[in-house]
């Protein structure tokens, strides 16, 4: 027997046929799961459970999965838990939305198990890839710290969400080299999520509130880049 711990999933949906088709699933792959049936459950089993993986469904009866994944990222023992929204709507406004409080990735309704399972497997490869990159960067004014996910800027701390913390890090580890919104997506949210592109410029927007205009110039008709001059 392995001494490795085991992955901890917390489920959150309002339908028990998913919740059991899902509980079942993970269990089978050697996944640790806790289930909740709203948002305001969720919230409190997640700050006890410490999840490294929350699947989480939009549609919920007294907290909608949103305010639920907003409520979650600002727990600290949250910051780096994987967040999956599952939803049956496919509307533009929930994928936005999703991505904007927090979200790794966003799986429309009927789930294929054998399909969840390898998005969840592909988030931990992406995670491992990161890990093994620099923990700080310093750059103009800036302290970019990934073991904290925080920057200090002048001495100022600021906390980003993981999603906007990580496109800061990608354009200031290549500082002046302008990339694509296609790249962006490629590259923070990875091939096998979909994502709407303009899931980017609304993460851009949000950096540049938090920590200033000066650093993420947008190159018109191309992309965007962290400018050093």
């Amino acid at each position: 027997m392995s001494d490795k711990p085991k992955i901890k999933v917390l489920v959150v949906d309002d339908e028990p046929d998913i919740v059991d088709l899902l509980t079942y699933n993970l269990k089978k792959e050697g996944y640790e799961v806790e289930t909740a049936e709203d948002g305001i459950k969720a919230v409190k089993v997640a700050s006890k459970f410490l999840p490294d993986v929350i699947l989480l469904d939009i549609m919920m009866p007294n907290q909608d999965g949103v305010e639920t994944c907003r409520q979650m990222r600002e727990i600290p023992e949250l910051k780096s838990t994987f967040i999956i929204f599952l939803t049956a709507r496919s509307e533009e406004y929930s994928e936005v939305a999703a991505f904007d409080v927090g979200a790794d990735d966003y799986i429309t309704k009927p789930i294929k198990p054998r399909a969840l399972m390898s998005r969840i497997a592909a988030l931990f490869r992406r995670e491992s890839k990161k890990e093994q990159e620099f923990s700080q960067i310093k750059i103009k004014d800036l302290i970019i710290d990934r073991t904290s996910y925080t920057i200090d800027k002048g001495g100022k701390i600021i906390t980003l969400p993981k999603k906007e913390f990580e496109l800061l890090y990608f354009l200031a580890k290549n500082p002046n080299m302008v990339f694509s919104r296609d790249d962006l997506l490629q590259n923070i949210w990875g091939a096998d999520v979909f994502v709407l592109a303009r899931t980017v410029d609304v993460h851009i927007r949000k950096v540049r509130e938090k920590i200033g205009e000066d650093y993420i110039t947008t190159v018109k008709g191309v992309g965007y880049k962290f400018d050093l001059n």
